[in-house]
């Protein structure tokens, strides 16, 4: 793709971007905190509990335990809770493991018209468009995923490192800062957010 051509559909998406990454009313946790806690964990809903989880990713603050939970979100956020986009998600999986592209997009694209309320999908498309180079979709994926679910650490830091790629590093710092209100203990967000801040004092002096 020419350069001109690359940049001007990026940019074109910078706006949304921006939006985005504007302060958020996001669930209100802390006012369920004392009803969760007295709940027997099998009483919860996969809601409560993803909401329990994402709670706990907060307080965190060793890496090693805040990775843990972060596995316990993502193995949430891979239970559509249909056995037929579950299928299909396995099958977009099996599809990008063996680098058949158009397979794997058109179950994602199956997956996103049986359900399109489920995060995950978007974000899984929106992460093999990235690979494929497109960063066009991508972002409009990304932009869908946070929509549905603005806590989604996995579409921050596709939308960080798109802008990062795309030479937009102070809309990257804040993508990173959201990352890091929902996940501080993420040990590769930190690196990727002192880079940046780095880089953007440097090109101030």
């Amino acid at each position: 793709m020419p350069a001109m051509r690359f940049f001007a559909m990026t940019f074109a998406a910078l706006p949304l971007a921006l939006a985005l990454l504007a302060p958020t009313t996001l669930p209100v946790i802390a006012q369920e905190k004392d009803t969760i806690k007295e709940q027997p964990e099998a009483n919860l809903s996969p809601q409560q509990h993803l909401d329990q989880l994402y709670a706990q990713l907060k307080r965190e603050r060793n890496a090693d335990k805040a990775d843990n939970i972060a596995n316990e979100i993502r193995t949430e956020w891979n239970d559509s809770g249909s056995a037929t986009v579950n299928l299909l998600m396995q099958w977009a999986d099996k599809a990008i493991e063996e680098k058949r592209t158009p397979a794997a997009l058109d179950f994602l694209d199956q997956a996103i018209a049986l359900k399109p309320n489920y995060a995950e999908s978007w974000n899984r498309r929106a992460t093999l468009n990235y690979a494929n180079g497109n960063y066009r979709k991508s972002m409009a994926d990304i932009e869908r995923v946070l929509d549905l679910e603005p806590r989604h650490f996995g579409a921050l830091s596709g939308m960080a490192t798109i802008l990062t790629d795309t030479g937009n590093d102070q809309l990257a710092l804040k993508a990173w800062e959201r990352f890091l209100d929902i996940y501080p203990a993420n040990r590769t967000a930190q690196e990727q957010m002192n880079t940046l801040s780095e880089k953007l004092a440097g090109n101030r002096t």
